[in-house]
């Protein structure tokens, strides 16, 4: 399936983002085979076992060793501080370093993010990572927060869009209506863009309030035996394309 995505879309992808569920080293050897150039960002769970490279002298006798120290994330070495932010008594540190895990045969570019209530002193992580090992931290985190734009196209294309109310079972009519919502999701942010510079908070809702408006004024005039003022329609279609807008400007 992303061997013939890739191919449909024929853009030079170089990063596959998964969440969590696939932060596996089954999920990163597939994306390895299907494109040389293709990396994945992903997700590890929280209490990870993860190890810093061994540094230490060769033996002379059997394999080199691979895993160092196991990393503490309460005591994460200074010197792989990245940045630090303060906001609302939370303190944000974040660390980058090449680590080892036991379920990937590759060294992994890992993210670390630590949040620190100051006024309590709780504490709690979330731990990313690419195959890529030069990717920088900030791309890192950019990247996998785009993931969640697919979770809200998801949401919009059930929420406004029927793609969990259609009742089609076959191949075909389950393609249409699935490609049909996502289409529309796609229609809808881009009709939304000019209302949206005189009203930032202009929503689907309104979007589709306003659509359904001009298709009642129409259907209403063709009903006339005569069709009123032009000016005149303008202002009906303005007064009733608002009716049912949630924010309007």
């Amino acid at each position: 399936m992303l061997t013939a995505l890739l191919l449909l879309i024929g853009l030079n992808v170089r990063y596959v983002v998964f969440d969590g569920a696939f932060g596996t080293n089954y999920a990163l050897q597939m994306v390895r085979r299907s494109g040389s150039n293709l990396y994945l960002i992903s997700k590890l769970q929280y209490n990870s076992a993860l190890y810093f490279p061994y540094q230490g002298p060769y033996k002379g006798r059997g394999p080199r060793k691979k895993y160092g120290d196991k990393i503490d994330y309460k005591n994460i070495p200074a010197h792989y501080l990245k940045e630090t932010s303060l906001e609302d008594g939370i303190q944000t540190n974040i660390y980058q370093m090449n680590m080892r895990h036991k379920l990937f045969p590759q060294l992994l570019n890992v993210v670390i993010m630590v949040k620190i209530n100051l006024q309590t002193g709780a504490r709690a992580h979330v731990i990313l990572f690419s195959s890529d090992l030069t990717l920088a931290y900030d791309k890192l985190i950019d990247y996998y927060r785009l993931r969640f734009q697919i979770e809200f196209n998801f949401r919009d294309a059930k929420q406004y869009w029927g793609l969990e109310d259609f009742m089609n079972v076959k191949e075909q009519p389950v393609t249409n209506a699935a490609n049909l919502a996502f289409f529309m999701c796609n229609l809808a942010q881009a009709l939304m863009i000019e209302p949206r510079q005189q009203n930032p908070k202009f929503s689907v809702n309104d979007l589709k309030a306003h659509f359904r408006g001009l298709k009642y004024v129409t259907e209403t005039l063709k009903l006339l035996p005569q069709l009123p003022d032009p000016i005149f329609i303008q202002q009906i279609t303005a007064n009733i394309a608002q009716i049912g807008t949630i924010n309007t400007s």
